[in-house]
């Protein structure tokens, strides 16, 4: 943190506003921590000093109080361990997350939507924004796809521990039959990169065109060519929105996504070239499974990589997720040392 703070001391430190822009970043994602400790420990102290004059007068009147207080402390704590275990590049950004149907039709784009209403509930626990960037209607029920924004501090450094494929197990709502059918929905979990930061984007090497709306109809669909389809060619990658109203919007929405992958597959390149030096081989984490959910014949939510197991189901379901990221950032932060 000195060597931030004697950086930005530096007469000449705004010459560069990119790379200066970027040390604040770096700056304030260290001294947010320490002061959230420090702020806590001032509460821990005004309570201790609180609870021993309780018992001097013998006042059972601030108990109740104290009680309470003690339990949003323990809870800011918890808050502030899971930060401090937050220590990669892009941890304090914006996530963009995007859910996508897997086989299974109806069953598996109704899972998509049970999904996305799950991570909107627990973005909303939080105190976060979410902002829809793309979303593909099923045609009978559901989501073939969405992509949206969560747009708070940690947001990605939370959220990327739920990247991977979420299994469903239950009796089918759409089965006359009643019998139990398995789902399954892949989410792809990418930081939020600015247009400042060092991802380079040559608009010659762009293709975007521009496609009329689909949808299952409605005021969703739009009667001009406003949707948006964007062709990185040196990568092959491609990326689409069409949920804004505006051809500029969507242009703007997809140029985010587009930015977000392009940085996911620098990382991604660092880590193979890093695991080539080490002679590891990495772990193929797009594609697996990482957590079941059963509804019957009984209940319970499973994560894979952390055997973390809660039976109520409904309380995930509305976004309950905390203990699955907790235990999946410790394990990550045990396993880097």
């Amino acid at each position: 943190m000195a060597e931030l703070e004697n950086a930005m001391a530096r007469p000449d430190f705004w010459d560069d506003n990119q790379a200066a822009q970027r040390l604040v970043r770096e700056l304030s994602m260290a001294r947010g921590p320490l002061e959230e400790y420090r702020a806590l420990q001032a509460r821990w102290e005004d309570v201790r000093v609180l609870l021993e004059l309780a018992v001097e007068e013998d006042d059972d009147s601030v108990i109740v109080e104290i009680a309470r207080e003690i339990k949003d402390l323990t809870a800011a704590c918890h808050d502030l361990e899971l930060k401090v275990l937050l220590k990669g590049e892009y941890d304090n950004h914006n996530a963009i997350l995007a859910l996508h149907a897997g086989a299974g039709g109806t069953e598996a784009q109704d899972w998509v939507a049970m999904l996305y209403r799950m991570y909107s509930r627990w973005a909303e626990r939080h105190g976060y924004r979410l902002q829809v960037l793309d979303l593909l209607e099923g045609e009978e029920a559901g989501l073939k796809s969405v992509t949206f924004l969560v747009e708070g501090d940690w947001a990605y450094g939370f959220l990327k521990s739920e990247k991977g494929v979420h299994r469903l197990v239950r009796i089918s709502p759409f089965d006359a039959s009643g019998r139990r059918h398995t789902s399954f929905a892949s989410l792809d979990v990418l930081p939020e990169i600015q247009d400042d930061e060092q991802v380079e984007i040559n608009s010659e090497e762009l293709r975007i065109d521009t496609f009329r709306a689909g949808g299952a109809g409605g005021q969703h669909v739009n009667k001009t060519d406003s949707a948006v389809r964007i062709t990185h060619l040196p990568t092959g990658i491609v990326v689409s929105c069409q949920n804004e109203r505006s051809q500029h919007a969507n242009r703007e929405a997809a140029m985010k996504i587009l930015r977000a992958r392009l940085a996911e597959k620098r990382r991604q390149e660092q880590e193979a070239e890093l695991a080539k030096l080490r002679g590891e081989q990495m772990e193929i984490a797009w594609g697996s499974q990482i957590r079941s959910y059963v509804f019957q014949p009984y209940t319970l939510v499973k994560d894979h990589r952390t055997n973390v197991e809660i039976g109520n189901v409904q309380a995930v379901m509305d976004g309950d997720l905390d203990q699955f990221i907790y235990a999946f950032l410790q394990k990550q932060a045990a396993s880097a040392h």
